[in-house]
């Protein structure tokens, strides 16, 4: 830690910069850049809108989802409505020919 109290570049990277030369300065940054730890603003920026993008892309489908949901439950409530009355009025037809024909 330097004097103020704060931690220093060279405790960043586990040892000073100014101990390397310039094409070991050079080598460092390449390599960072190569392994992906050092991206240029562009990248991360196109990066971060896509990111935003997917994310906006996937609410708005869960909220759909949720929507197709609860049409189906109200469907197949209508279903089972339907299949109750349609049984009751067999039930009913059956026993109005059984009561005419005795």
């Amino acid at each position: 830690m330097n004097e103020q109290g704060g931690g220093s570049v060279g405790e960043l990277f586990g040892f000073r910069p100014t101990d390397l030369g310039a094409v070991a300065l050079l080598t460092l940054v390449v390599l960072m850049i190569l392994t992906g730890r050092l991206v240029p603003r562009r990248t991360y920026d196109d990066l971060l809108r896509e990111r935003d993008t997917w994310r906006e892309a996937h609410t708005v489908s869960e909220e759909a989802r949720a929507m197709e949901r609860a049409q189906t439950q109200e469907l197949l409530e209508l279903g089972r409505t339907s299949a109750h009355a349609l049984t009751g009025l067999r039930q009913a037809a059956g026993s109005d020919e059984e009561v005419g024909a005795g």
